[in-house]
C-alpha cells in the first residue's frame, strides 16, 4: 500500500521535479532518516551550544533524558558499561524519534523500513563482537565452545545460530511493529480521517515508539553485556 501522503515528495512534485520525487519515494526511509538526523543534530546543538550550570529548558531535558538512560544502563551493566553508552543511547533516541515521526502528517517513520531497522541490528551485532575480541582477544572464542570440549561440536552451532538469530530478531521485531502501525494509520486516514477516527491509534502509537524503542536498547545493552562477561 502507497503512503497517502509525503511532504517532501509532493513538495518535489510541486517543484516540478518528478525525478527527485520518485527517488524520495521510492527511498523514502533514506530521505526521513536524513530529516531524523537532522532533527536530533540540531537539537543536540542548540542545547549543547551554550551549557550553563544553570541549564536552559532544552538542555534540562537533554539531562534528564541521558542521564536517566545512563544510570539505568550501568544498574545492569556495572561500571563497565559507560564505555559503550554513547552507542546505546544514540541507537534509543534514534529509534525512538523514528518510530515517532511516522504519526506526524506527511512524514514517514524510517523504522518501518526493513532496511533501517537492518542496519540498526548489524551495528549491535557486530560491535557485540568487536567488544568481545577487543576485552578478551582469542579467549573469546570460549563464548561459542561451550563449557566442555566434547560438547563443542554441539554447542558452536548453535551459538552461531543464536548470534544471527540476533540480527532477524532485532530488525523483525522493530520492522514489523512500526510498518503495521505505519498501514493502520494509513487506513484509517484515508477512510475517516476527517472524523478523527486515526487518534485513538496515534496515542497508542506513542506507547508503541517507546516500547519498541526500549527493547531495542535493553536487548543491545544485554548483548554488549554478555560480550564482556569471561566464558564459563
Amino acid at each position: 500500500m502507497e503512503h497517502p501522503f509525503l511532504i517532501v515528495v509532493s513538495i518535489f512534485k510541486v517543484l516540478g521535479l518528478e525525478t527527485l520525487a520518485g527517488l524520495a519515494f521510492e527511498y523514502k526511509h533514506v530521505l526521513y532518516t536524513w530529516v531524523v538526523m537532522a532533527l536530533l543534530i540540531g537539537c543536540g546543538y542548540i542545547a549543547s551550544k551554550k551549557v550553563d550550570l544553570v541549564p536552559s529548558k532544552l538542555q534540562n531535558l537533554f539531562e534528564l533524558i541521558l542521564s536517566g538512560m545512563e544510570e539505568f544502563m550501568v544498574t545492569v551493566t556495572g561500571e563497565e558499561g559507560r564505555a559503550f553508552f554513547p552507542l546505546t543511547a544514540t541507537i534509543f533516541i534514534y529509534i525512538f524519534i523514528s518510530n515517532l515521526i511516522g504519526m506526524v502528517p506527511g512524514f514517514y517513520s524510517p523504522t518501518a523500513s526493513l532496511n533501517t531497522t537492518l542496519s540498526c541490528a548489524l551495528i549491535v551485532f557486530f560491535y557485540t563482537h568487536y567488544l568481545g575480541i577487543k576485552l578478551h582477544g582469542t579467549h573469546y572464542i570460549k563464548h561459542f565452545l561451550g563449557p566442555v570440549w566434547w560438547m563443542v561440536p554441539l554447542i558452536l552451532p548453535i551459538e552461531i545460530i543464536g548470534h544471527l538469530a540476533r540480527v532477524l530478531s532485532l530488525s523483525f521485531r522493530l520492522f514489523g511493529n512500526m510498518m503495521g502501525h505505519e498501514l493502520v494509520l494509513g487506513i484509517l486516514f484515508m477512510l475517516a480521517g476527517a472524523f478523527f477516527a486515526p487518534l485513538p491509534i496515534m496515542a497508542l502509537g506513542i506507547f508503541v515508539a517507546f516500547v519498541q524503542a526500549f527493547i531495542f536498547f535493553l536487548l543491545s545493552v544485554m548483548y554488549f553485556t554478555g560480550a564482556m562477561e569471561e566464558a564459563h
